[in-house]
């Protein structure tokens, strides 16, 4: 069970760093994510998104693990096969007003004020200022925001470090055109890090990044076609189980 809930935080990952930022939501597709770092066995995880939910799907020791969230709804079911049940949990619901939509829809306990719109390197972006209430402590971050990405280009944070994301050049991978940026962390002590990300510019989300330490996520096998309604419903005949009950029989012999 051990390996089962660190696959279901990588997938909550996933879908949180992908589709949940995804500008559009009507764009309906299958991939294979796949997790790979340095002297780690890679993890893949199958996934099928429709315009209002996100299906993934892991395999381990011989279990599946399947997750259904639904976005809009704040509210996601993981269901357990082998003995037909599922359990349900939610969290803040995404704004379904696209106009009204800000950077504050993503962070529980924060408020966000736009202070305007500013060009950076080219690409017209929304400065926003982010407060957030961290253990009665007020932190103030500034973001620079692409309007038309909605990656934000240039941060600044409380500890002093500031964030720029830079488009390097156009590229095609697993299939699909892609612009590859550039982030660079500067710190207060003058180190910086780098990461890359792969923008694809059709699905409105980055389809791979490479962060520090060797770690690489990305989707492979993308196929773009309308999902099946039934792959986002729980099945027939699952029984309900509360949250403090374990799912898996197992659980509770340990």
């Amino acid at each position: 069970m051990a390996v089962l809930k660190k696959l279901f935080v990588i997938t909550c990952s996933i879908l949180v760093a992908g589709y949940s930022y995804a500008d559009s939501k009507t764009i309906e597709f299958s991939a294979d994510a796949v997790v790979s770092a340095s002297q780690q066995p890679v993890k893949k995880i199958r996934l099928f998104v429709s315009s209002k939910a996100v299906r993934s799907e892991i395999t381990a020791n011989g279990q599946t693990v399947v997750e259904i969230v639904y976005p809009d709804e704040g509210r996601a079911v993981l269901l357990n096969d082998s003995v037909k049940s599922y359990r349900e949990r939610t969290f803040d619901r995404q704004s379904d007003n696209k106009d009204s939509a800000t950077p504050c829809d993503q962070i529980a306990n924060a408020v966000c004020e736009k202070m305007g719109v500013e060009n950076i390197d080219g690409h017209e972006t929304e400065k926003w200022q982010i407060v957030s209430d961290n253990q009665g402590r007020k932190l103030r971050t500034l973001h620079w925001v692409d309007v038309k990405r909605k990656l934000a280009l240039r941060e600044f944070f409380p500890d002093g470090s500031v964030a720029e994301l830079k488009m390097v050049k156009k590229e095609k991978i697993n299939g699909r055109e892609t612009e590859k940026w550039q982030r660079t962390m500067s710190r207060p002590d003058g180190s910086n890090m780098k990461s890359y990300q792969w923008y694809d510019a059709g699905l409105k989300i980055a389809i791979k990044e490479e962060l520090p330490g060797g770690y690489v996520r990305e989707l492979k096998n993308i196929k773009l076609s309308k999902q099946p309604d039934a792959l986002f419903k729980v099945p027939e005949g699952y029984k309900k189980i509360e949250m403090q009950q374990p799912v898996y029989p197992e659980q509770g012999r340990r």
